[in-house]
């Protein structure tokens, strides 16, 4: 180590355990001394455990916080710096905000190190920087709309234009796209021209396909990086490291992609934050517009949050003037007839659960193109009921819903599959069952009978379509698995509005809103979306353009009882003990109010609510009761004979569970 280096390493350790949580010091070799720099893989001694721990050093400094004696680092795993500055600080907000670790965050954000590739990287040159395209497609907006907001570096909810657009890039065949994934590659392309990273994240893989669609008609193919689950560890590796150079790019993923590495940001992006996709499902749980919204403070980059319905916490920012709406033209607004069933319609109309306006829009729709019939559930009996008194049919084995998954096949349990042979009432014991409601398959096999000769495409999440022709046919889908056709729907009818509507959620209204807005999308310029069986304030807001409205009221509501987006939750599991002890470390709190503690399947839950200027000291005050919890474990009571081991205190912020 020469003179004047520094001498001592501050080292994350990568473990789930909260004591854990903060920089250790250890000494550097000479040996490693110059490979040794942030960012770098390293696996250290850790003596509290008797064990060597996998870590990466954060800092590097003359003197360490430790006054006796540092062990040193025990061997350097990689020279790549591959936990970038930007992502550490990311990272360590996210987590504080939730009160995680440093270490959760990390492991989402920097994938497993894969040597080959690794290798290969170090030996490869620079690649050649392209002059990017900027696209001019912004018309939507207003011209030049989309050029400002990245070059200011501005905070917009866009309201994407519900029509579809036909893109075309070289040696790639023609595709039809959402208008949301053209502004969004306009977007990155200039945020690309001004020698900024951009980073674009979806929900699934059809938005993303979609997304890199629209990409490749306005940029270079060598500056798009994908980020998602369904990549190979080796790809998923490489386009990390692809990242890490100096060379702007433009990064498309799923949630987990506002975790790449990108030192100079100048856009992020995320295409409906109202998705539950969005929400991570491992500690700390963070959604990913909480994880854009903390780093575009961190980079001062733009932001985007585009969708067809505003989710309430988008519209919430928008109403505190955080973020800035951008709204459509009212001439490209779509052509929406809410519409109930009719009671006593003739013919099969009734029985296809279609009113006759409904059915005459299909009729004369299907001269032209497909029509897109929208259904609540998959399968065939969605739901199974006794049919003498009328009771749900439930599992003997697991108490789950049974069902029918296709024509002729028996009654089957939805959660554990077990077949519902010998099946009894609970209530009034009778053997005969009646389904309630039809599913996709059975809506299909109705369809097929009503108009004969016409083809028939199913879509749902076991048998997935991407796209349809633009030749006649009917295609039924479940929400979110609608095809795209060629140059739109002729007309889009949406069934089961009343049963998507009876599902008991704080966000009903809202997850509709959005489901409907996604399909209505999808439909040809002028054609008709046909709203069934849902009337008031919902189906007027749909049908006027007026969604915001509605939105508004229902954030005022959700205000005067104070429900999230109005204020954060978080929820507190574990024994007793621990959840008393918990809630009493908040309770006197300004802004907190706490919920139960109730007895639950997990143990004992307490729900605290509080104002977001007191998020930063629930958060300390939780993570220090989750540190104590954790170093006192060994002097619990053991669990009675036979029954489960005791949970130990768990803490979720932002948790929709309790309000689904």
């Amino acid at each position: 180590m020469g003179e004047g280096s520094p001498r001592v390493a501050r080292v994350m350790i990568e473990s789930p355990l909260p004591q854990l949580d903060r920089l250790f010091d250890y000494s550097i070799p000479s040996s490693v001394a110059e490979e040794c720099v942030p960012g770098v893989r390293v696996r250290v001694p850790l003596r509290s455990a008797g064990r060597v721990a996998d870590g990466f050093v954060i800092e590097l400094a003359d003197e360490g916080e430790y006054e006796g004696a540092l062990s040193p680092i025990e061997e350097l795993v990689s020279p790549v710096p591959v936990l970038a500055p930007e992502v550490w600080s990311l990272a360590r907000r996210v987590a504080d905000r939730a009160a995680g670790t440093a270490s959760d965050v990390v492991r989402l954000a920097v994938p497993r190190r894969q040597v080959r590739v690794e290798k290969a990287w170090l030996g490869s040159a620079a690649p050649e920087r392209l002059p990017p395209v900027v696209s001019a497609n912004v018309s939507a907006f207003g011209e030049g709309r989309l050029e400002a907001v990245v070059s200011r570096r501005e905070r917009i909810a866009l309201s994407a234009v519900p029509r579809l657009t036909r893109v075309t890039a070289e040696d790639v065949p023609p595709v039809w796209v959402g208008q949301w994934a053209v502004a969004l590659a306009s977007a990155a392309s200039n945020a690309l021209a001004g020698g900024t990273s951009a980073i674009l994240a979806v929900p699934d893989y059809r938005d993303q396909e979609q997304l890199l669609s629209a990409l490749r008609a306005v940029i270079p193919e060598e500056y798009i990086l994908r980020f998602d689950a369904r990549q190979s560890n080796p790809d998923r590796y490489r386009s990390h490291l692809a990242a890490l150079g100096e060379e702007p790019r433009v990064i498309v993923g799923n949630r987990s992609a506002v975790y790449a590495p990108a030192a100079r940001l100048g856009l992020i992006a995320l295409w409906d934050d109202g998705d539950p996709l969005h929400a991570e499902p491992l500690a700390p749980y963070v959604h990913s517009r909480d994880a854009a919204l903390i780093r575009q403070e961190l980079q001062s980059s733009a932001l985007i949050l585009a969708s067809h319905v505003r989710s309430a916490e988008v519209q919430r920012l928008v109403e505190l003037g955080w973020l800035t709406a951008v709204d459509p033209e009212r001439a490209v607004m779509p052509k929406v007839i809410p519409t109930a069933a009719q009671e006593g319609a003739e013919g099969y109309a009734a029985a296809a659960r279609i009113p006759s306006t409904a059915w005459r829009e299909a009729t004369a729709a299907l001269q032209e193109g497909p029509v897109l019939v929208q259904v609540a559930r998959p399968g065939y009996a969605p739901g199974l009921a006794c049919d003498s008194c009328g009771v749900a049919a439930r599992c003997r084995s697991c108490s789950g819903p049974l069902a029918i998954r296709r024509a002729g096949a028996a009654p089957s349990c939805a959660w554990c599959g077990a077949i519902a042979s010998g099946w009894r009432c609970s209530e009034c014991d009778s053997n005969r069952m009646r389904s309630r409601g039809s599913g996709s398959q059975r809506t299909a096999e109705e369809l097929g009978r009503a108009f004969p000769g016409v083809r028939v495409v199913v879509s749902d999440g076991e048998r997935p379509v991407e796209s349809v022709s633009a030749q006649p046919a009917l295609v039924i889908a479940t929400r979110g698995a609608e095809p795209i056709a060629e140059g739109g729907y002729r007309a889009v009818l949406l069934l089961d509005g009343e049963r998507m509507l009876a599902r008991e959620s704080l966000r009903v209204a809202e997850d509709c809103l959005r489901w409907w807005g996604n399909a209505i999308a999808l439909a040809a310029p002028g054609a008709p979306s046909i709203l069934v069986g849902v009337g008031g304030d919902l189906a007027r807001a749909l049908a006027t353009g007026r969604v915001t409205d509605f939105l508004h009221r229902e954030l005022l509501e959700r205000r005067s009882l104070r429900f999230p987006p109005a204020v954060r939750v978080a929820t507190v599991v574990g024994t007793a003990e621990t959840v008393e002890k918990a809630v009493a470390a908040v309770s006197s709190i300004a802004g907190v109010d706490v919920l139960g503690p109730t007895s639950t399947e997990e143990g004992v839950r307490a729900i605290v609510r509080f104002d977001y200027g007191a998020g930063g000291e629930v958060a300390r005050a939780l993570k220090s009761e989750i540190v104590r919890a954790a170093t006192n474990r060994r002097r619990r009571v053991p669990p009675a004979s036979g029954s489960s081991a005791m949970p130990r205190l768990r803490v979720r912020f932002d948790d929709p569970e309790p309000f689904v």
